[in-house]
């Protein structure tokens, strides 16, 4: 089987570059997964502290875009929980 981070193998030189990446891809490919374990990774090497993030939770807001923010920016709080502490952003 393929290690998850294996199935983005260009994700690391484009962080590495800064740079935005895509992916797409047809559903139940392991897209999710892939993503949630490169931001594991990454924080773990201690360079980067990287959370898996999606904007899904502001989409039940519709044209409410102040509570669509509210709604994706709780789900980022949630995510910088996993965190370790030290590498846990600061109130926002």
């Amino acid at each position: 089987t393929l290690p998850a981070s294996a199935r983005l193998p260009d994700a690391r030189a484009l962080i590495g570059e800064e740079a935005y990446f895509v992916v797409h891809a047809p559903r139940q490919t392991g897209k999710t997964t892939g993503l949630r374990a490169l931001a594991q990774e990454l924080t773990a090497e201690g360079r980067y502290a990287a959370v898996y993030l999606t904007c899904e939770a502001g989409e039940v807001a519709q044209d409410d875009y102040a509570a669509a923010q509210r709604a994706v920016l709780a789900n980022l709080r949630r995510s910088a929980e996993d965190l370790p502490p030290e590498l846990r952003p600061g109130p926002f």
